[in-house]
């Protein structure tokens, strides 16, 4: 079953499947049909309608039309596009030069001469997120679907110590287990590559499950300067959500002080799930905790046509924010933009 990451990528998905499956019925029906005009003593067979909307060819064969009167019919019977145009889809902001940029085979389908004739995009069938069954959805290559991707697995990094012997991190208990909930800007824990959110589970293995936020500190202050290796679990709280700007321009949300308030009817965030009461923690990856609502804007306003959002229960993130200051939090959260 294929994955797609918005449910607009699945739409367009479809569609072009579709198209690709009336191209090929009507490309066969008109091979069939052309090799009984060049061979009129071969059998006539019965060819079934590429599509209910077309003639049949059974009518032409019935009328006794002669092989010119054939070949004239047949030039006219090219199917017409099934469904809206993409460039105006669901919608969204689907230009030419955003389709270019993320399904080059979808212009070069539509470039080559069967296509043009048929007036119908033929996409060739690509893999993407390992799905072999799902043509290129709009998303395509977007890096900012891939720098917000939450996949829960477990990964192991190795920190050292910066000059001011720390590492750059404040952790948080939350349900016995250890969440970290600051990572300080240019520190090594943001080089290796730790998020707000991820689950340590153990460090210079000692398993650190049951443990206060002291404790994590004091093992942590304790380690030795180097190799200090931490075992997480990435974000077990968080989703990540990827929408469509539509013609308007909107994402269709509002938020305040970061929490998600309020969701557009029929839009982007309406179709693909969007909730009220969710804290935003990044916009394409990049950490907005602590930015005011005017910042945040604007980087989600510099998303040309799709933004990824890794969202939390505002519930959860009031418990792992407790007593840390916002004011504290702008001046040392690492709000770099993630390699990936």
């Amino acid at each position: 079953m294929s994955l797609y990451p918005s449910l607009e990528d699945m739409q367009v998905d479809k569609m072009l499947q579709s198209q690709n499956r009336v191209v090929a019925a009507a490309a066969a029906a008109q091979q069939q049909q052309q090799q009984q005009l060049y061979h009129p003593s071969a059998p006539t067979s019965k060819v079934p309608p590429a599509y209910s909307l077309y003639p049949s060819f059974e009518t032409i064969e019935g009328a006794g039309a002669s092989a010119p009167e054939k070949a004239s019919v047949h030039n006219a019977l090219a199917p017409t596009a099934m469904y809206p145009d993409l460039y105006e889809y669901m919608g969204l902001e689907l230009s030419k030069a955003m389709i270019e940029a993320n399904l080059p085979q979808f212009l070069h389908a539509q470039q080559s001469p069967n296509a043009q004739a048929l007036a119908i995009p033929q996409v060739s069938t690509v893999a993407t997120v390992s799905n072999a069954n799902m043509v290129a959805p709009v998303t395509g290559g977007f890096v900012g679907l891939q720098r917000g991707q939450v996949t829960n697995g477990i990964r192991e990094l190795i920190l050292c110590k910066g000059a001011d012997k720390k590492v750059g991190l404040r952790a948080h208990a939350v349900n016995k287990g250890v969440f970290v909930c600051v990572v300080v800007k240019d520190s090594p824990a943001a080089m290796a590559g730790l998020r707000f959110g991820d689950q340590i589970l153990q460090i210079n293995g000692t398993l650190v499950a049951g443990f206060s936020d002291d404790d994590v500190h004091k093992l942590l202050k304790k380690s030795d300067k180097n190799n200090i290796s931490i075992v997480v679990r990435d974000r077990p709280f968080e989703r990540a959500i990827t929408l469509h700007k539509d013609s308007s321009g909107g994402f269709g949300f509002q938020f305040n002080n970061g929490k998600i308030t309020a969701i557009v009817k029929d839009s982007s965030a309406a179709r693909n799930g969007l909730l009220i009461d969710q804290q935003l923690l990044e916009v394409n990856g990049q950490n907005v905790i602590g930015l005011k609502d005017k910042e945040i804007t604007k980087i989600i306003s510099a998303s040309e046509r799709t933004i990824t959002l890794t969202i939390v229960p505002f519930i959860i993130y009031e418990v792992m924010m407790k007593k840390l200051p916002m004011s504290w939090l702008r001046g040392k959260m690492d709000h770099s933009v993630p390699d990936f």
